[in-house]
């Protein structure tokens, strides 16, 4: 199989991550074929597209002749086994219990051609378990898709020690080619690259709540108005090499020794959800947000992302 030989491909799962992978590729042309075992998850399926695609085209001319033609390559089936009969690329999408993922894999497994990828959007599990049920494990692989994922670019591609390069090589053109920027994880290790270094960030910041060193809100100041708004153009490792890695050095073994290093949840933490304090659910977390306090947060979400990357894609 090589990337021109890929024409369908199929979504186990239609829920808010499977709608959205579904959508990146029949808006690339592709023939899609989105399962789920609930046949009432198609009529969310496609009111979840065609509100992605007005956020994402707001404005534009075409924007009703585009959501139609995404719909058009987007088929909604309930026959497992006819669907992975047909695939030439599979991304499973199912809730986040390992059996039920295992269990997909091995359906997909038997039933697939042996020669078509098999990909986990898995967000935190071992793709090694995952796989470790199956017979062809070298055609199993991670695909993280990072979520709103019709927006952003990001796709971890997780290799286990039994993928093989030419699984590795399809995904990764197949991620290009419909306007993905996939990044290769060589180690299938917990939070992969992108997770791990989001959590180590929050719990240096839980720490600093927690240690009264300032509030919850000065802290995403703090983020939000230094050296966040350069992180898109400026990253810390190419920030490491403009100002010296001699000079980083000698900053980390100041500060190293002070920063949050405890391998458990912080108890702050674990206080605020005891109390039922669980943020936008709740109306009250870190902070307390009002449903206008929410919904405004995340209306200024899309239209940020929608400004940074979505017209690219």
């Amino acid at each position: 199989m090589d990337i021109s030989s890929i024409k369908t491909v199929l979504i186990v799962g239609s829920g808010l991550m499977g709608s959205g992978i579904a959508q990146i590729f029949g808006d690339h042309g592709y023939q899609v074929l989105a399962y789920d075992v609930d046949p009432g998850q198609e009529k969310r399926m496609r009111q979840r597209i065609q509100s992605n695609l007005e956020i994402m085209f707001e404005g534009h001319l075409d924007v009703s002749e585009r959501i139609e033609r995404v719909q058009k390559n987007i088929v909604f089936t309930s026959d497992f086994e006819s669907a992975a009969e047909s695939a030439d690329f599979v991304v499973e999408c199912v809730s986040e219990k390992l059996n039920l993922k295992q269990d997909v894999f091995i359906r997909l497994d038997r039933i697939c051609r042996p020669e078509v990828p098999l990909a986990s959007n898995t967000s935190v599990m071992s793709i090694t378990e995952i796989a470790s049920r199956c017979s062809r494990k070298e055609r199993i692989i991670g695909t993280h898709f990072w979520n709103p994922p019709f927006l952003l670019p990001l796709v971890e591609t997780v290799r286990t020690v039994d993928t093989s390069e030419k699984i590795i090589d399809i995904t990764m053109q197949l991620l290009r080619r419909v306007g993905k920027h996939p990044i290769l994880v060589r180690k299938d290790v917990p939070g992969f690259v992108a997770n791990r270094l989001q959590h180590a960030l929050w719990r240096e910041a839980v720490s600093i709540v927690e240690n009264g060193i300032a509030d919850a809100r000065t802290v995403d100041e703090a983020i939000k108005f230094s050296f966040g708004l350069r992180l898109p153009v400026l990253a810390p490792l190419e920030n490491a090499d403009m100002v010296g890695n001699d000079l980083v050095l000698a900053i980390h073994e100041y500060v190293f020794p002070h920063l949050e290093n405890s391998p458990l949840p912080s108890t702050y933490l674990k206080d605020l959800v005891e109390r039922g304090q669980l943020g936008f659910k709740t109306g009250a977390g870190f902070m307390n947000w009002t449903p206008e306090e929410q919904e405004a947060l995340q209306r200024k979400l899309i239209r940020h992302l929608v400004a940074s990357v979505g017209q690219k894609h």
